[in-house]
């Protein structure tokens, strides 16, 4: 290159490490049109809903996008952050973020950012960010402990589309699910331990709740399934015996059969049964959010007080306390360039 062309090339910034954490997403607020426009981008991923895409179309346009935002709405506003303006999904993640980049503040060449798979900030957003930082290294970090494809998978599919329009790719690392890391089954183990001191009773059960998918997936080969069973039985032998730990999974939607035992009925049979006290925790979930905070520490009490039961509590998810966050950065560590 000439000296002349030198002067007028675009300066290009190189050397850096990206390092992205996604969750699965959340509406920018409670309003109806927010809602449906979150609720159409997740619910047209083919990974999500695996149906014939013409069909589909008709059924998300002209049914659900009218009548789904209503109820969805009101179950955000439940747990909504007023003081921050946002889900707590979203508070938390970014939370996770600015953590971990104190973590790294001894490394000026490693920037750490959190995107959502669905709504704002989205993925290429925020990949776009990092490569005009001069990030040559991208490392991704799924925040699903267990794997499915349609959670990890999509989050995959995302950011193959964004680089595909870049001109100048980075390298790339995708960090692999963790559902029997040891860090991972401490965390948990001590979250629950640190939470029944807050208590003044003893759950008779534990119900370990994970995020559902239909059975046809996990037929199909999905190995979700495993690795929730995986995660249930280390956390059972770390957490030892004096309380029983049982699993169950929740969140169906639609017709089709979802991975069982649903974790509304397990509640329901669990209080019939005589059980006065249930504690609830939800492995599957890096961060609080709808599907915990109003899901089952709402619907899930009322279901449990209303056919006997009388004492229910549910440990918060790891969210950004410390043990998480040493989860999370030992998880990076491993993919950094030496």
């Amino acid at each position: 290159m000439t000296l002349e062309h030198a002067k007028n090339h675009p300066e290009v910034k190189f050397g850096k490490t990206g390092v992205l954490i996604i969750n699965l997403g959340t509406p920018d607020s409670t309003g109806w049109w927010d809602i449906r426009k979150y609720l159409k981008e997740f619910l047209s991923d083919r990974r999500v809903i695996e149906v014939n895409p013409i069909l589909w179309k008709i059924i998300l346009n002209l049914i659900i996008l009218n009548f789904r935002p209503h109820k969805t709405a009101h179950a955000y506003k439940q747990i909504w952050l007023k003081e921050t303006n946002e889900s707590p999904l979203r508070y938390y993640t970014r939370q996770q973020a600015q953590k971990l980049q104190d973590k790294f503040r001894d490394h000026d060449e490693i920037f750490l950012d959190f995107a959502m798979r669905y709504g704002n900030p989205s993925i290429a957003s925020k990949l776009k960010e990092l490569n005009d930082k001069g990030c040559e290294n991208l490392i991704i970090l799924p925040l699903y402990p267990q794997y499915a494809a349609a959670t990890t998978a999509t989050v995959c599919d995302e950011v193959y589309r964004s680089l595909m329009k870049m001109r100048w790719q980075p390298s790339l690392q995708i960090i692999p699910h963790y559902e029997s890391n040891p860090l991972y089954i401490e965390a948990l183990s001590k979250s629950i331990t640190s939470h029944l001191k807050t208590l003044n009773w003893t759950p008779d059960v534990i119900l370990s709740s994970y995020h559902g998918i239909p059975k046809k997936y996990f037929t199909k080969g999905d190995p979700y399934h495993c690795y929730c069973q995986k995660t249930n039985r280390l956390l059972k032998e770390r957490h030892g015996n004096s309380i029983p730990i049982e699993l169950s999974f929740q969140s169906r939607f639609g017709p089709d059969e979802w991975l069982q035992p649903y974790t509304d009925k397990t509640i329901e049979k669990l209080a019939k049964e005589g059980k006065k006290n249930l504690l609830m925790i939800c492995p599957g979930f890096a961060s609080d959010c709808v599907e915990t905070l109003e899901e089952i520490n709402i619907q899930g009490k009322e279901t449990f007080e209303e056919h006997g039961g009388e004492n229910f509590s549910m440990v918060p998810c790891l969210n950004d306390n410390d043990d998480h966050i040493n989860l999370l950065e030992n998880l990076i560590k491993k993919y950094l360039i030496k």
